[in-house]
């Protein structure tokens, strides 16, 4: 009797103190097994708790165009104001999709260009979007077409309605940033001038100078019948930097092109604009994205829509991954690189602050992680306004620093 009212104690015991253990062993991060499990695991192990300090800092400083959320190295989150509301995230959406590549890829995967041939004269050059791509590397890809009586060379490519994200404006495409989204981009499409058309009428001419006695015929093969490539033997190839370094690239200066070409390899969505992947993937994790919406991954569409309270939950559970150490290196680094390389230079915040910044008309987003005394807080801050004030949000920033620490 007395062994098992021992046994019926120690099992009342446990479940009493395993939610507890395993909090504690989250938070200070002790086994790693563990961290991986809760990285995946379709929950969130969060507090919330009353600060009055931060919650009258808020409260005083800002009007209803701002959303912040703030979260201590614990999880818990100890301030928030208007951190539901759904707001235009500008590139803070790519602390989102930047991340997803990153469970999708190795950090020393590439992205590649491939010279394909299918039967002694038909060409195929396939490409996977490399941001980096330039003439010199078409020529050297071109390089290993052989003479023949007929020479058939096809430019594989997505559907020209497929190149811009839903919400991107026709005055965003007119610029660099908002260059259209191709599988085979020279320089990521910076040059309007250097389109399809015109790599088009660069290789018909290298081909025809080097064959002089050959009939040279380029045409555009729709990307969505690859599958009849299945039996072609690729004769040349040409690799990206490695994903690391593009995921430096996509979130440290904040490039719209690198950003989306990585989730449509990632996502394999490159013939449609689709971004629900995304959004499911966060779901799986519990994380609360009800009253969110996806419409691209560089943030540049003014359809998507977050909550300041989503993206610290993200980024604490973006702790626990593997790759944590990868993600936060491919972020700006206040005074120091990137977007916020000319802010708070040589100040008390210069290499404290690892985050995006997001700038659209009427947008300024600002998300990330804050180190005090060597422990990282999360921050977002977003304001959705005619009348944008980043200045404010920069200064809530530091003096959240410079706070007293809510434990």
């Amino acid at each position: 009797m007395i062994k098992k009212l021992y046994i019926f104690f120690l099992i009342v015991l446990t479940i009493i103190v395993s939610p507890f253990l395993i909090r504690y062993l989250l938070i200070n991060q002790k086994i790693l097994v563990l961290n991986s499990i809760y990285f995946n695991f379709p929950g969130i192990i969060t507090r919330k708790k009353t600060c009055p300090s931060y919650d009258e800092l808020l409260n005083q400083t800002l009007d209803n165009s701002f959303s912040v959320s703030i979260m201590n190295n614990n999880g818990t989150l100890i301030s928030s104001y208007n951190d539901e509301v759904p707001r235009l995230p500008a590139s803070n959406q790519k602390l989102f999709s930047s991340a997803y590549v990153l469970s999708k890829y190795k950090l020393n995967n590439n992205l590649k260009t491939s010279l394909l041939k299918k039967n002694k004269n038909n060409y195929y050059l396939v490409g996977q979007g490399d941001p980096d791509l330039n003439y010199e590397d078409i020529i050297e890809l071109i390089s290993n077409v052989e003479e023949n009586k007929n020479i058939n060379f096809n430019i594989v490519e997505v559907d020209s309605k497929l190149q811009w994200p839903k919400g991107w404006t026709n005055t965003d495409k007119l610029y660099e940033y908002g260059s259209p989204i191709t599988s085979l981009a020279i320089e990521s499409n910076h040059n309007k001038y250097d389109d399809i058309y015109t790599l088009n009428n660069f290789i018909k001419n290298y081909l025809n100078n080097k064959f002089l006695n050959s009939n040279v015929n380029i045409n555009y093969f729709d990307s969505k019948k690859r599958f009849y490539l299945k039996d072609a033997i690729e004769i040349n190839k040409i690799y990206s930097n490695p994903i690391l370094s593009l995921l430096t690239l996509t979130n440290s200066e904040s490039h719209n092109f690198t950003a989306e070409s990585l989730f449509k390899n990632a996502s394999n969505t490159w013939n449609y604009n689709d971004y629900l992947k995304l959004k499911n993937w966060l779901e799986k994790k519990g994380l609360p994205i009800s009253n969110t919406f996806f419409a691209d991954a560089s943030g540049l569409s003014r359809k998507n829509k977050i909550t300041t309270k989503l993206v610290v939950l993200f980024l604490d559970k973006m702790r626990y991954s593997k790759d944590f150490k990868a993600y936060q290196s491919t972020l700006s680094i206040m005074g120091v690189r990137g977007t916020l390389s000319k802010r708070f230079v040589n100040s008390e915040l210069s290499g404290k602050f690892f985050g995006k910044t997001g700038t659209l008309s009427n947008v300024f987003a600002l998300s990330g992680f804050l180190y005090k005394d060597e422990k990282p807080m999360i921050i977002s801050i977003i304001q959705n306004s005619k009348n944008i004030d980043k200045e404010k949000a920069f200064k809530l920033l530091r003096e959240v620093y410079n706070m007293k620490s809510c434990k």
